[in-house]
């Protein structure tokens, strides 16, 4: 059997009893546990795969809103390399405890994936582990929920070694109670008796102790990795320390290139941007630092708010929070929300902020409806959005400070962005260093 080394230089090997191990593991636990590259990260995709999208919204709930939710697990799905044919909808008081949806949507499904040889199932919300066991049972295919997928693409970008052991740590926590799926090579025990129950749950239960103990060790080298950042972020001494926040796939990664002239990766697909990046500016010789964080998402899993608590701290210890916002987004006001909301979980809330609304060059008031799919109905008589303008003025009547309108693709107000910034951190340095005199050199 083949030899690995670990991250601190011993060798073990592959077994069914190891994390690390895909030789019995079947679907969807296999593929978490098996490694999918020497970061110590997993990979629960390795190959272009197709899926149908699921969603089970309130009764309540506008059929706008459901389509802009399954655009957006869409998208993920998009950004972790899978092509999404179909997507359900089913109105239900309540998921169903069993398998989610009900009996009769979980046939259509199993037609369709059936009939189209779609590889994947992938469910806009978090699924329990027996959820997850029976609609394998019954379909045949990979189950994905939203959170496995979120951390799925947290996986693929991860590239410093506080984001990867963050995004390990959020995996097994995420495995841990979905172990007991994963011996069904186990189940088929000939004859009966107390003899023959053993071997199968030993093998659970030896698991689960591995997994813990993998856990506890991650959570003890985040530590002392956190240990290491709060060192780093204590000598860069008094100065004022900016950070951008918002939904992912604002534009936060391409403002930052802009405004420091350095080369952050940005893309046009969800949390391009996974590791805090910190570059130093000085604008009218007033330095201060400024960092591109992980961007927010509607349903982002506690465990990685949880993991990325020494990321996220960039934001907690900033003293000026830039908000950035994407202006031609359908539903950017519950986007905003949803920042605010995640801003106050991590206890960030009352920190200085500027808003700032990118894409305007994107911006339609006449935006087309996405095309029609199962049980959705597409009211053509909504009102019109609102006209560029309109925001302006509302958006600049509701808040004391000027509100920034730009387009970062574009450039466009970027001066008027650089302004603003700059008469922020002037007033907050000028507090802190009241003998300082803007025009003299500043140490670089």
């Amino acid at each position: 059997m083949a030899k690995k080394t670990n991250s601190g230089g011993r060798q073990h090997t592959n077994s069914t009893r190891h994390p690390g191990a895909v030789d019995s593991a079947k679907g969807r636990a296999g593929r978490i546990l098996a490694k999918g590259n020497k970061d110590a990260t997993y990979e629960t995709s390795v190959e272009a795969e197709t899926a149908v999208l699921v969603a089970v919204p309130d009764k309540r709930q506008a059929d706008a809103r459901t389509q802009e939710y399954l655009d957006e697990l869409a998208f993920l799905a998009e950004t972790a390399g899978v092509t999404v044919t179909k997507r359900f909808v089913q109105r239900l008081d309540k998921p169903d405890i069993r398998t989610f949806v009900g009996e009769g949507k979980l046939e259509e499904i199993k037609a369709y994936v059936q009939h189209s040889g779609t590889s994947m199932v992938i469910f806009d919300d978090d699924l329990s582990p027996s959820q997850l066991r029976n609609l394998e049972a019954e379909l045949k295919v990979k189950i994905v929920d939203r959170s496995l997928l979120i951390i799925d693409i947290f996986a693929s970008r991860a590239k410093s070694a506080t984001a990867r052991t963050q995004v390990e740590l959020a995996q097994y926590q995420y495995l841990l109670p979905r172990l007991t799926g994963l011996w069904t090579h186990l189940d088929k025990q000939r004859g009966g008796g107390v003899s023959q129950r053993g071997p199968g749950e030993t093998e659970i239960e030896t698991d689960r102790r591995v997994v813990r103990e993998r856990i506890d060790f991650l959570k003890e080298k985040l530590k002392d990795l956190d240990k290491q950042s709060h060192t780093q972020r204590k000598s860069r001494g008094g100065v004022v320390r900016v950070a951008l926040v918002g939904y992912t796939n604002v534009g936060k990664s391409t403002i930052m290139n802009l405004l420091s002239r350095s080369d952050v990766f940005a893309e046009n697909k969800l949390f391009a941007t996974v590791d805090s990046t910190v570059r130093k500016i000085v604008f009218d010789n007033i330095p201060f630092l400024l960092s591109d964080t992980v961007g927010f998402i509607r349903k982002l899993p506690t465990r990685l708010i949880e993991s990325f608590k020494s990321t996220l701290d960039e934001i907690r210890e900033a003293d000026l929070l830039i908000h950035v916002v994407d202006i031609s987004h359908p539903t950017f006001e519950e986007q905003m929300e949803v920042v605010n909301e995640t801003l106050k979980d991590i206890e960030a809330a009352d920190k200085p902020m500027l808003l700032v609304f990118n894409k305007i060059d994107q911006y339609r008031a006449d935006a087309p409806a996405s095309p029609e799919f199962e049980d959705m109905n597409i009211d053509e008589d909504e009102p019109v959005r609102p006209t560029l303008e309109q925001l302006q003025d509302t958006y600049m009547a509701k808040l004391h400070d000027p509100v920034i309108f730009i387009s970062a693709q574009e450039r466009e107000n970027i001066d008027e962005l650089r302004a603003l910034i700059t008469r922020h951190v002037s007033k907050i340095h000028m507090e802190r260093y009241p003998n300082f005199i803007p025009g003299f050199s500043v140490e670089e």
